[in-house]
């Protein structure tokens, strides 16, 4: 099989990190908000402005992509998928990766390097704002994301398997299957396996 997986949201909790680090950067520069945890990586998550909720992510995006944490057992999940023969391939559009600007080679060694640091093994590493097309050409038969405009469009293509957070909790479609954890997401992608037989 061949698995699509997503890095922000998926492979790391960006939305906690949202939370954390853009509450105390908005309490540093003294600027009032309102959090809303069902509205996805955007400045209304705050009810701020794109100029100030772009001067966070300026002053973050590098330690965020360097430092965040991975989630519990995703790395064991995907060495057990390699070794059961499956080709994964990480397709993400983490800010700048997909610029054509002087930053887009600096931000790709930054995911190759984090991904080499938490041992995540793949095929391929694919950059696009465009998953859905992603998908369609690399013949992609499973999804792993969390954003709900990505997760609505390749899920008229393919299953795609849901990581659950408070923005996407409302989507429902026969394509999107909910999954809390990794463990999780390794049952769901067997359960798969043994339909498509």
């Amino acid at each position: 099989m061949r698995i699509g997986i997503d890095i922000d949201g998926v492979l790391t909790d960006e939305h906690r990190f949202i939370i954390d680090y853009g509450t105390k950067y908005l309490n540093d520069e003294g600027i009032r908000y309102t959090f809303h945890q069902d509205i996805y990586d955007s400045p209304n998550s705050f009810e701020i402005t794109k100029d100030q909720y772009d001067a966070f992510w300026r002053k973050y995006l590098v330690y965020y992509s360097e430092n965040s944490l991975i989630r519990p057992f995703a790395s064991e999940v995907i060495q057990k998928l390699k070794q059961e023969n499956n080709e994964i391939y990480i397709i993400t559009s983490r800010s700048f990766t997909t610029y054509e600007n002087e930053y887009q080679q600096k931000m790709q060694n930054i995911v190759k390097k984090w991904l080499a640091k938490n041992n995540i093994l793949y095929d391929e590493i694919l950059f696009s704002t465009n998953k859905a097309e992603i998908v369609k050409k690399m013949n992609i038969d499973v999804m792993v994301e969390d954003k709900p405009e990505n997760i609505l469009a390749i899920a008229k293509i393919i299953p795609v398997i849901c990581y659950n957070h408070p923005y996407n909790e409302k989507l429902a479609d026969a394509n999107i299957i909910r999954a809390y954890s990794w463990y999780d997401i390794y049952k769901i992608l067997l359960e798969l396996l043994d339909r498509k037989g």
